[in-house]
């Protein structure tokens, strides 16, 4: 019962003390792997994962020497490191991933939803946020890539799926026009490569607002929806360019 008990205990603090540790360690993960290179830790991600807390995730962002403030391409390397000791198991370095100029580089999340892709082999995400620095014309958008462990690399194989998108025009006080689409991302059936199909759920609202006397009034319009499938093949799930995040893979 003891050992029982010792086991249970040691599991729920785990997470825990992974997460700080993990916290602390994402300046280490990167002088190892990129020596020299200056880590923008404001938009890194780090966190156990929750399917399996012996592992860690974390993507670090690598920004150009010729940067100026938030304004410049940033390289990408999304890991996965042990746990306890914290060495790393797999890792995907993607040089020049995301561009921050007029749409700003915002902030990056790591998704640990259920992406089951395989009975044996579970994707987690990356959420890319960027947003635009106009008033008048306000503009967000998020992407979301996966990537699965295979042995002792890490694959990307869903880039940059657009996820949310939001823009719009107004006068600053009231008249204008907002459109927002978000999309969903469920399991479907497994294909030929034993890859399940990843099924599509989007909806696009345009929303409108006036004066109605004295009044600000906004009024959404009926919804427009879309669904797709995305089949897996040779390695990876093809994005429709509508749907995808412009840049460099």
């Amino acid at each position: 019962m003891k050992k029982t008990l010792f086991v249970l205990a040691a599991t729920l603090l785990a997470p825990t003390f992974a997460h700080a540790a993990c916290e602390d360690t994402m300046q280490t993960w990167a002088d190892k792997l990129h020596p020299g290179r200056t880590l923008d830790a404001s938009h890194s991600a780090c966190k156990p994962w929750p399917a399996n807390p012996e592992l860690t995730l974390a993507a670090l962002t690598l920004p150009h020497a010729d940067n100026e403030g938030n304004e410049g391409t940033y390289d990408l390397d999304v890991l996965v490191a042990d746990s306890a000791s914290g060495s790393i198991v797999a890792h995907a370095y993607q040089p020049d991933a995301i561009e921050s100029d007029g749409i700003a580089f915002a902030d990056i999340a790591l998704d640990t939803a259920r992406y089951q892709l395989t009975p044996t082999n579970r994707a987690f995400g990356v959420r890319i946020g960027h947003e635009g620095a106009s008033v008048a014309n306000p503009y967000a958008r998020t992407s979301l890539s996966l990537y699965v462990v295979d042995g002792q690399t890490l694959r990307l194989v869903l880039d940059r799926l657009t996820v949310e998108q939001a823009s719009g025009e107004w006068d600053t006080r009231c008249k204008g026009f907002y459109d927002t689409t978000t999309r969903s991302v469920s399991l479907g059936a497994p294909g030929r490569d034993g890859y399940a199909s990843l099924k599509l759920n989007g909806k696009t609202v345009h929303s409108v607002s006036r004066w109605v006397k004295d009044d600000c009034v906004g009024k959404d319009g009926p919804p427009k929806r879309e669904s797709a499938t995305l089949d897996y093949r040779d390695g990876r799930y093809a994005v429709p360019k509508s749907m995808r995040q412009q840049g460099s893979s």
